[in-house]
């Protein structure tokens, strides 16, 4: 009974082993006195890009390969017993993949004799492959004013405040739902300022793992961590231009703190060192939620929000300025008829219909791949008709006509009814306190900035 008891509990302890080394969020790989793989985790597998069948009961060096100046850190480990933290590591998967490490390995010793050798990872690919990416795209084409497409009202007012920031240095966020052009305003911004000569560097900020992050925006001293280099961070590679953060309430609360102080004292520090460097670099900054609601969830710093939002630019999404359908759809066709060789010249009235009555959740970016996929289905015709459309937006379609012969129309989301209400209660409010906002602030319980903000989301005039 009682060794039942045992086997039972040496289950559970090595299913809870189990789950704990796959939970964990740094790599693990244990090799045996022979040099073959007895530990593999979750982590290292999505570090080097394998799973665990390549790997486990497999000869190390059989798997993987490194250069010729370098040798595994774990089989240093097996082999002599050597300790190392914190160096980095670059080898080659099975698919010849190059990946980029920083291990702590040591050997695993029993009755005074070596048996096995660990190593703890963390993954540094990413941030050298951005680093690798950021220097090339100084390289590329940009886009400027003259390429943003779009004649509407509200569209066109954007262009003009974002016109008038280009003159400046002050920083500037863009709000905006996924796919509405914000890097397009950005890079038009910094191309038409005083800076279009020196570098524009744009970041996602939700790309990149915490724990690289403030390595990438800052640089590394030489001697930070073994294998360390002196590296510039974004910022030193920005200087005297800049740097477009996108998705900046995906920065950790601590590293937003950080970012702060270098946007006031115009300083910063690399990794590993002890003294300041001067940077002169404008900030421009993208969110695709209401700023507001981040602040409330504490996703978003209030003073960092505050500090970035000296201009503030809300691009409208499509769904709200629908007369800029066409002009985007002709700009789309001709980028593809020159990409494919092809010749198509227009688009039929009830296809047509189709793409105005459409959402467009993904907004300019959707629809331009709405163009492209359907130019992937076209032969020789100069027509882009219905049945050339893809499958989602004609069946929708056919139920949404069907549905309007019956008077059975869509009802408007949540969020449509909720931003309606909103917008009219503000209204109302203005009404009541003779359109003195200070006033109006007060009686809704908000500070003033925040109904600034909301004046200008809901494109609400005093007047």
């Amino acid at each position: 009974m009682k060794k039942n008891k045992t086997q039972k509990n040496l289950v559970q302890l090595n299913h809870l082993y189990q789950m704990l080394i796959d939970e964990i969020n740094v790599g693990i790989h244990v090799i045996d006195q022979d040099g073959h793989t007895i530990i593999y985790n979750k982590k290292m597998m999505e570090i080097e890009s394998m799973v665990d069948t390549d790997v486990l009961h497999k000869n190390l060096l059989e798997v993987f390969t490194f250069h010729d100046d370098e040798r595994s850190t774990l089989v240093q480990a097996l082999k002599t017993g050597k300790v190392t933290k914190d160096v980095k590591q670059t080898y080659f998967n099975n698919k010849g993949e190059e990946i980029t490490t920083i291990n702590n390995t040591f050997p695993f010793i029993e009755n005074g004799k070596i048996t096995a050798a660990v190593e703890i990872a963390k993954d540094m690919t990413q941030l050298d492959h951005v680093i690798k990416k950021n220097v090339l795209r100084k390289r590329e084409s940009h886009y400027t004013f003259d390429q943003i497409i779009g004649n509407s009202k509200a569209f066109l007012a954007v262009i003009e405040e974002a016109k008038r920031a280009a003159r400046t240095s002050s920083s500037v966020l863009i709000v905006g739902e996924t796919g509405t052009g914000k890097e397009l305003f950005a890079q038009s911004i910094h191309y038409a300022s005083p800076r279009s000569h020196a570098p524009f560097l744009a970041q996602n900020c939700a790309a990149i793992p915490e724990n690289l992050m403030e390595s990438l925006l800052f640089g590394t001293k030489k001697g930070a961590f073994t294998g360390a280099l002196d590296t510039p961070g974004l910022f030193e590679q920005a200087d005297g231009g800049t740097l477009l953060l996108d998705e900046i309430n995906s920065l950790d609360p601590a590293l937003q703190a950080k970012l702060l102080r270098v946007i006031q004292e115009k300083t910063i520090r690399r990794i590993g060192d002890t003294k300041d460097k001067k940077v002169d670099v404008r900030i421009i900054a993208t969110i695709n939620e209401d700023p507001i609601d981040m602040i409330a969830k504490q996703r978003l710093r209030k003073d960092l929000y505050y500090r970035l939002s000296v201009v503030t630019l809300f691009i409208p999404p499509l769904r709200e300025r629908k007369e800029d359908i066409l002009p985007l759809i002709e700009e789309f066709i001709h980028k593809y008829n020159t990409l494919f060789q092809m010749n198509v010249k227009t688009i039929s009235e009830e296809a047509k219909a189709i793409l105005f009555q459409h959402d467009w959740p993904g907004n300019a970016r959707e629809l331009e791949h709405t163009i492209e996929g359907t130019m992937n289905f076209i032969s020789d015709e100069t027509e882009i008709h219905i049945h050339n459309l893809p499958f989602r937006l004609r069946n929708r379609y056919q139920k949404e006509v069907k549905d309007t012969e019956t008077g059975n129309l869509p009802a408007k989301t949540l969020q449509e009814k909720m931003a309606e209400v909103e917008k009219l209660y503000i209204l109302q409010a203005l009404r009541e306190n003779n359109n003195n906002v200070s006033q109006t602030a007060k009686n809704l319980g908000m500070s003033r900035q925040n109904l600034q903000y909301r004046l200008k989301k809901f494109h609400l005039s005093l007047k």
